[in-house]
């Protein structure tokens, strides 16, 4: 799980491009697959007879598993290699995502899916410690955005993609679907990545991992982050879980190919990271965590009408929210980082699949029982947990910039005090 602190190696312009065209197509295809079923959680119910909350654990297992992996896949690419864990984990969840949609029943989808998410996570928990290995400094910031952008493209492709494959067919061919152009960007990935140049094997033992991740666990602003991306994509990850439900039911009852378009509203997320990110610079992060956790509070209560238009907009709203938020407490996770920056991003990243896995599966439990207005009361509890985090976040981040003028304030009256005598 150590960050190999080795300096980039020296290489030609073509060799980092190479590098680059790699993790996006790596990116596109993990993240396409990570989340490739949650369009279809209407049908698969349908099909399989399925209550809400048990269809979706075909979203939440993968989630779920894959946080599992997160730590000890990172501390197994310190010992064996970068390239060769995410090339592993690549192409064997590619293999797996082929065979889902010959599953006989619903309990060996969720298996296989299970499956998917101890597979998946090696590009997640690798990618950016091997861009920080590879390439040179002036062109680590492109090489990153290049490889977040897959993310981003993955994520969307695997949502939209199916619900539009549902328009002419069945669940089968949706997951068909997005699995086979995953395991064409799989093979790009394979053939476009360049042997690594930069590695260094740091093997890591297993009480220096444990002492790694007990000295973030120890920071109280670090604890608040990780629990903000437990509540926060959550919160998130059930409304678009179940959102496919409350649009193909009554009152609005659309096709599923058309409630499928609803994902499209993820690019507000991309929008939104940057301005987050930029008034993060500007005004603090503290309140710019506030004003979004208070941006999907607004959002969330435009989807409680039973108004079309209402619900896609306050959607849109609590999707921008979310990313903002993510966008700004991600960074801040390295700035707070004590000595190992690696172990604190993996434990973010582990907490942030752990409320995707767990909240957004139990989540259903609620819809199931009370309809939309019971997923919207959890949501918003989470929300209100969200907000005390930010409000200790807040008074840390003042105690913190008030300190030093509280010294210099002693100071100044002993100088004075000096003066008089």
């Amino acid at each position: 799980m150590t960050v190999a602190q080795t300096r980039p190696a020296e290489g030609s312009t073509s060799h980092e491009r190479r590098i680059s065209t790699a993790l996006f197509a790596a990116g596109l295809a993990t993240f396409a697959t990570m989340y490739s079923t949650q369009a279809l959680l209407p049908s698969l119910s349908a099909a399989f007879g399925a209550a809400p909350a048990h269809a979706a654990l075909a979203v939440s297992l993968t989630t779920g598993f894959l946080a599992l992996a997160i730590i000890p896949v990172s501390a197994l690419s310190s010992r064996i290699g970068r390239t060769r864990v995410m090339t592993v984990s690549a192409v064997s969840s590619a293999a797996i995502g082929l065979m889902l949609p010959f599953s006989p029943s619903l309990e060996v989808l969720l298996a296989g899916r299970a499956l998917q998410g101890l597979t998946l996570a090696g590009v997640p928990a690798v990618a950016m410690a091997y861009l920080a290995e590879e390439i040179r400094s002036e062109g680590l910031g492109a090489a990153m955005g290049v490889y977040v952008a897959g993310t981003s493209m993955g994520g969307l492709a695997g949502r939209v993609v199916p619900a539009f494959a549902l328009g002419v067919g069945s669940w089968r061919w949706a997951e068909a679907s997005i699995s086979v152009a995953a395991a064409v960007c799989t093979l790009w990935f394979v053939r476009r990545l360049p042997p690594s140049r930069g590695f260094v094997a740091r093997p890591a033992g297993i009480r220096t991992v444990v002492g790694d991740l007990i000295a973030q666990l120890r920071h109280r602003g670090l604890l608040a982050l990780f629990g903000l991306a437990v509540v926060l994509v959550g919160g998130f990850v059930s409304l678009y879980n179940f959102l496919g439900y409350r649009l193909t039911q009554p009152p609005f009852e659309l096709p599923d190919a058309v409630a499928g378009l609803v994902f499209t509203l993820y690019l507000a997320g991309t929008a939104s990271s940057a301005v987050a990110g930029r008034l993060a610079d500007r005004i603090g992060r503290p309140r710019v965590l506030l004003a979004v956790v208070v941006l999907m509070a607004v959002g969330l209560a435009m989807t409680v009408p039973d108004n079309l238009v209402a619900v896609i907009v306050g959607i849109g709203l609590c999707t921008a929210g979310f990313f903002g938020a993510h966008s700004v407490a991600s960074a801040w996770v390295g700035v707070l980082a004590r000595g190992n920056r690696g172990a604190a991003s993996s434990l973010y990243l582990f907490s942030f699949y752990v409320g995707s896995a767990v909240i957004g599966g139990a989540s259903g439990i609620a819809f199931t029982h009370h309809g939309w207005l019971g997923l919207v009361l959890c949501v918003a509890a989470l929300l209100v947990v969200a907000a005390i985090l930010v409000g200790a976040l807040m008074l840390r981040e003042g105690a913190r910039r008030t300190e030093p003028g509280q010294v210099a304030d002693a100071l100044s009256r002993l100088d004075n005090l000096d003066r008089e005598q």
